[in-house]
């Protein structure tokens, strides 16, 4: 497995009580693919996490943000990678949803995300991120696509 680790976000655009989820069904060779997540991706070598956050928000969704905290960290490891996921809750936005090129975008009312498909590992971070706990840090590790070990740090 190659050390190095991958910086990415995940943002969780928020209004009445719903978050905007992309359920990732159009791309080919898709680790996500058929899950419910929030919108983001890798970090560009010439931008910081949060401009990444941005920028991931901006192609996916056509939704502008206007100011974001990053709530936490997750450190995700399977059999092929190792990923540093920023997670963001963001309530600052305006704009126009776009269509998504890498799936469809669905406001999911909060109280039902756990009832759509997810990686468990997000079932592990999501309860932090909405119940607005202190900065939180986390590992993940899977295996073979199955979560094998949950660890807060």
């Amino acid at each position: 497995m190659d050390n190095n680790i991958i910086d990415t976000t995940v943002v969780y655009l928020k209004k009445d009580n719903c978050y905007l989820l992309l359920y990732r069904n159009k791309k080919k060779n898709d680790i996500n693919k058929n899950k419910w997540i929030g919108v983001g991706g890798r970090r560009e070598a010439h931008e910081s996490i949060d401009e990444c956050a941005i920028r991931e928000t901006k192609e996916e969704t056509g939704l502008n943000i206007h100011s974001l905290k990053c709530a936490g960290e997750v450190l995700f490891i399977d059999d092929q990678l190792k990923m540093m996921m920023y997670v963001y809750e963001v309530t600052d936005f305006s704009g126009v949803l776009i269509e998504c090129n890498e799936g469809e975008l669905r406001w999911i009312p909060i109280k039902d995300i756990y009832d759509y498909p997810m990686w468990e590992g997000d079932k592990a971070f999501l309860p932090k991120l909405i119940n607005h706990e202190n900065y939180f840090k986390m590992k993940l590790v899977y295996s073979q696509g199955e979560l094998i070990s949950v660890e807060n740090y």
